[in-house]
């Protein structure tokens, strides 16, 4: 029997000149007829359609948004094709809650390898400048202010929510493709490269797991309470996927 919790890869139709391919997850939660069409930072495509849904019904719905899938695929790929890889070396731009800053390596006798923000700058001091050991450190500190950032703003969406929930549990996870999930279970997992976001984007993935505590699909239900409680989400989103390339950058 096939795990519904893993998508199925081997879907795609011909649009035009092109091939468009999709993966498909299966959610038992989802009503009949509703489906919802994601396109990952990635350029990748996303499709969730309930368990009972027939391969007719679902290529129906994807060929009915071709031109809008098609369009949001190759703005990430031309985004993509702008942002060089890192080299780990002064002057590089990295982003920290949507402000860019200018990273500095300072060579230095100190044992202890480290990063720390100061005016306009990420200092990173090593005693080699390898670009391995700078992303090192650029990683822990990272990772560091994404605990203290991202556990502050859900506090902040709990405490606006008209609805109450404890806090859920809440874990930090380096995610290639995703900036956060919610597990049936209702634990979060949040990507702790978001910290380089600005907080309105916070807010609006943290507020979207924090929806999946009362409503574990995307149906219209789950839109109209995200609706309800961030009636801006969408051009948060938009902004959000825009900066994707630039934040993933590793």
């Amino acid at each position: 029997m096939r795990d519904l919790s893993l998508p199925d890869r081997d879907w795609s139709f011909h649009y035009g000149t092109e091939i468009l391919r999709f993966s498909v997850r299966r959610q038992t939660q989802r009503r009949n007829n509703s489906i919802a069409i994601h396109v990952e930072p990635e350029g990748t495509v996303l499709v969730d359609a309930p368990v009972e849904a027939s391969r007719e019904v679902i290529l129906a719905a994807v060929r009915k948004r071709a031109r809008w899938i098609q369009l949001h695929v190759a703005g990430f790929l031309r985004r993509r094709m702008h942002v060089l890889p890192r080299e780990y070396v002064s002057g590089e731009a990295v982003m920290y809650l949507g402000r860019r800053y200018l990273l500095k390596v300072i060579q230095t006798d100190d044992i202890e390898l480290c990063a720390r923000l100061f005016g306009s700058h990420l200092e990173v001091r090593s005693a080699t400048r390898s670009p391995q050991e700078v992303r090192a450190a650029m990683d822990r500190w990272f990772r560091a202010r994404a605990r203290i950032v991202l556990v502050e703003r859900m506090g902040v969406m709990l405490g606006a929510l008209r609805w109450k929930h404890p806090p859920p549990p809440v874990r930090l996870q380096a995610m290639k493709v995703q900036w956060g999930s919610c597990s049936p279970a209702g634990r979060l997992t949040l990507n702790p490269w978001l910290v380089k976001a600005p907080r309105d984007c916070i807010d609006y993935v943290i507020l979207h797991e924090l929806c999946h505590l009362k409503e574990h699909n995307h149906s219209p239900r789950f839109y109209k309470l995200l609706d309800k409680h961030m009636p801006l989400w969408r051009e948060r989103k938009e902004r959000l996927d825009e900066l994707a390339e630039v934040i993933l950058n590793k």
